[in-house]
């Protein structure tokens, strides 16, 4: 008798076959992989397990008796809680009132907050962490909240644990701390059921893999039986191929960005740099080295901001957003729903927000011109969704980045910068985020690069510049690309 078993599971969403007829077991005790394309049906699954979605066909069987939670309530009293990708604490509560979130002990309908805060150590203490249970968990690391998302699943007795993109917001340091926890809690009996685009990962921590392709079941077998390639090949029904970008072999056009001695308060200080029309600069570090703050501080997020930003000669007030954007600078940030994209409002709203005025004519939008733009776009990218009319929360992550950068797209930057451009995006998906890349700067786009993924950044690259504790490291010009030199300038001594 299997342990967890899914049985001809279906479910769909308006325009949208989520999953269609999925059936596998899953042993226990084990670490069970799930992979496969964003849009393939992955957390969706995660989800129906957890109580959060409801599938609309078929059965899940737990030692052999079906069950069906129809809430996430329903889902911890049968042992079931789920570690999400996005964090959802309360960030100006402490970390022992997060934790008792619902259930705050209490005497005569007083807080017991001595007896709160003991619960709360005995929850962290099940997973190792350390922390003072007073301090605030808007104060928190990411990784911090991981841990503390962790300890919250397995204090309601949960023993199968599903993760969904558990590292995608984690440093080095943070994932080999969350990869030895899962050690352990695999050691302890743990059920744990992986989702993850990392196949380094997945290899590294599961037993199983099972692979969904458009929301149907391509296959499970064990992980010591498989290998990327093959990997490769079940998610997206073909190999995907990693070519030298074409842009490297195109001359560079004049300097378009200039950078001059920047710097802000407590962020990062004296960084300078320049991009030419068709150059792809990469910029790389370890998280917390600063990277990301000067990209908000060029496209005029930070007032603080000293030190010169100019495009084609244009020097940029700080603080100017709209003044950067009408320079011809575009930014893909780091974090796409909270910062890129508007969730409660359709792909062709998302994709033509960066362009209102110039799609607008005495305050009224000109939608036929709006939805050839727009509708050209996701042919160009090679969105999945039914149409430009569906709401972008729906999609999957990496169809929501494609239409991030959609928006950039339609307004026809001449400087654009990409933070973390591929982060929880799926092998099919990032080789095309990479290739669009490449032809943007083929198409004479001047790039700056945010990457944690060396790999990424390197390939992609014709300039590296490293930064370390909020200051410029180190250069590297492509010819002296090294990856253990990179990551030493990158580490400091």
């Amino acid at each position: 008798m299997a342990f967890l078993s899914f049985h001809a599971i279906s479910k769909a969403y308006p325009g949208v076959q989520a999953l269609s007829e999925v059936s596998f077991s899953v042993a226990e005790g084990s670490c069970h992989a799930l992979m496969g394309e964003n849009g393939a049906g992955k957390s969706t699954l995660g989800k129906i397990l957890a109580g959060i979605d409801v599938a609309d066909g078929g059965e899940i069987r737990l030692r052999g008796v079906r069950i069906s939670p129809r809430n996430p309530g329903e889902a911890r009293a049968l042992g079931i809680a789920m570690v999400h990708q996005e964090l959802a604490f309360c960030p100006e509560l402490s970390i022992a009132e997060n934790l008792c979130l619902g259930s705050w002990p209490h005497r005569r309908g007083v807080v017991d907050r001595e007896a709160m805060r003991d619960t709360a150590r005995r929850l962290l203490s099940e997973v190792g962490f350390d922390e003072e249970v007073d301090r605030l968990v808007g104060e928190l690391t990411t990784g911090q909240e991981q841990l503390l998302q962790i300890a919250a699943a397995v204090g309601t007795g949960a023993r199968i644990l599903v993760f969904d993109e558990p590292t995608s917001s984690l440093s080095a340091v943070e994932s080999e701390r969350l990869f030895a926890l899962l050690a352990d809690l695999k050691r302890r009996g743990f059920t744990v059921v992986y989702v993850s685009h990392r196949m380094e990962e997945i290899f590294r921590l599961s037993d199983t893999i099972t692979v969904l392709r458009d929301g149907h079941h391509v296959a499970t077998e064990a992980a010591a039986n498989s290998d990327q390639d093959r990997l490769v090949r079940q998610m997206v029904g073909r190999s995907v191929d990693h070519p030298e970008p074409a842009h490297l072999r195109h001359a560079l056009g004049d300097r378009v960005l200039e950078v001059e001695q920047i710097s802000s308060p407590h962020r990062f200080q004296d960084v300078s740099l320049s991009l030419r029309r068709g150059e792809i600069l990469g910029l790389a570090g370890l998280v917390g080295a600063g990277r990301s703050e000067v990209a908000q501080a060029i496209f005029g997020l930070d007032p603080r901001r000293t030190g010169t930003v100019s495009v084609d000669g244009r020097v940029i007030p700080r603080g100017d957003v709209a003044s950067a954007m009408e320079a011809g600078v575009g930014l893909l940030p780091e974090d796409r729903k909270r910062q890129g994209l508007v969730l409660g409002l359709n792909c062709r709203e998302n994709g033509s927000l960066a362009v209102l005025r110039r799609w607008s004519h005495w305050g009224w939008m000109d939608r036929r011109r709006e939805r050839d733009q727009i509708e050209g776009l996701f042919r160009r990218l090679r969105v999945k969704a039914p149409s430009i009319e569906v709401p972008i929360a729906g999609l999957s992550g990496g169809n929501q980045q494609k239409i991030a950068l959609a928006k950039w797209l339609a307004r026809e930057c001449r400087v654009l910068v990409v933070d973390e451009p591929t982060r929880g995006v799926d092998v099919g998906a990032k080789a095309e985020i990479h290739r669009l890349l490449d032809q943007l700067a083929c198409d004479g786009m001047a790039i700056l690069l945010i990457s944690s993924e060396l790999p990424e950044v390197m390939g992609l690259s014709r300039r590296l510049m490293v930064m370390r504790a909020g200051r410029v490291a180190g250069h590297f010009e492509r010819s002296a690309f090294n990856q253990t030199d990179i990551l030493r300038c990158m580490v400091g001594p």
